[in-house]
């Protein structure tokens, strides 16, 4: 009697905060809603050292840190949400601990599919993005069916930067930019006469163009984030971001990302809403 009643008392006490959240959720919708957030989940180790427990469980509180944060970001209105997995730095850390947080990812990503998994409640589609060639075949895989199982997915959107830095993604885009370019003027000086080479080589020193390369980003399937923000009190953005973030609010709670939590969310909005006419104002300006 005693297990149905605490039962009870627990059912009852997550509706009541279910309510208040989404009574908290509307009255920030009466401000602007940022329609992208992206977040550097930074303190994982350093929280598993804080509980004295070992390095992995870290990186499991911060995943159920990131469920949450998902949840509230959607049921908010967010419609983007992007998250710094993986660095391609980070391949530079211990074997053991590239293993595993290689195969917490692969585990995870299978989460993601099945049928009451976040994905599917709120309609996700799922985004990887980064250089994946570096990612072992197992986890490679696993994203590539994930991308494909939640292609048809509209509602919301997470983007999970793995094997990712800004800097790969730059040099990325500028690349693949030359090469398209590259073989447009092959195709266009092969079907022209020879006495007309020296205009198109004159062409030739402005024909890649600030389009070219923002289209060829990996981040290109999203618009630029609203509000950046890293946990653990760092002000780094350690190489992620950096083209998409020169008009964003960027946000450094001291709180590790395992204890991040639903006041962080609504003041860093908060944040957002207050300078929200100073950053319309600065794009309209490019």
């Amino acid at each position: 009697m005693e297990n149905k009643d605490n039962s009870l008392a627990a059912r009852l006490f997550g509706s009541s905060v279910n309510y208040m959240r989404r009574f908290l959720f509307r009255i920030l919708s009466v401000g602007p809603i940022p329609r992208h957030m992206a977040f550097i989940l930074d303190g994982n180790r350093r929280f598993a050292k804080k509980l004295k427990r070992e390095e992995g469980s870290g990186h499991r509180a911060g995943f159920l840190s990131l469920m949450s944060m998902l949840k509230y970001c959607y049921e908010l209105g967010v419609k983007y949400v992007t998250i710094y997995a993986f660095s391609i730095d980070n391949f530079k850390r211990r074997p053991e601990e590239v293993q595993y947080v290689m195969d917490l990812m692969l585990e995870k990503i299978e989460g993601l599919l099945k049928e009451e998994s976040i994905v599917n409640q709120y309609g996700i589609k799922v985004l990887f993005i980064g250089n994946l060639k570096l990612l072992n075949e197992p986890v490679r895989l696993a994203a590539e069916k994930a991308m494909k199982a939640t292609s048809n997915n509209s509602n919301n959107v997470l983007l999970i930067c793995v094997a990712y830095t800004s800097t790969d993604e730059i040099t990325h885009a500028v690349e693949v930019s030359c090469q398209e370019k590259w073989k447009e003027i092959h195709e266009l000086t092969a079907s022209r006469a020879d006495e007309e080479l020296s205009e198109e080589k004159e062409e030739v020193s402005s024909i890649i163009k600030l389009t070219d390369i923002e289209r060829h980003m990996y981040m290109a399937v999203a618009p630029d984030p609203d509000i950046l923000v890293r946990t653990s009190g760092e002000t780094r953005l350690s190489n992620f971001l950096l083209w998409q973030s020169s008009n964003c609010i960027l946000y450094s709670p001291k709180a590790l990302w395992p204890e991040i939590g639903l006041r962080h969310l609504v003041w860093a909005v908060l944040n957002f809403q207050r300078v929200y006419p100073y950053l319309e104002k600065r794009r309209k300006q490019l």
